[in-house]
């Protein structure tokens, strides 16, 4: 038995391709894989910050009333 420890990435589809060579012969193996991200998937994705469009609009007036008003232009 060989216990066998590496990092790899995978491509852009996801898959992960290996090779690793043994000191085996040509021989029936059993594989084990176990796949732990070095980063958490989760923070693997980046959100887009808008803090630099968020804002607050101050409102003088009645604000249904001016609602109205411009829905009558139509």
């Amino acid at each position: 038995m060989e216990v066998l420890k590496l990092s790899a990435k995978t491509d852009e589809s996801g898959c992960l391709h290996l090779e690793i060579p043994t000191q085996l012969a040509t021989a029936e193996v059993n594989v084990v894989i176990l796949l732990n991200p070095v980063v958490p998937v989760e923070k693997q994705r980046v959100k887009y910050d808008f803090s630099d469009l968020v804002g607050k609009l101050t409102w003088q007036g009645d604000a249904v009333a001016m609602q109205r008003s411009l829905r009558d232009e139509w």
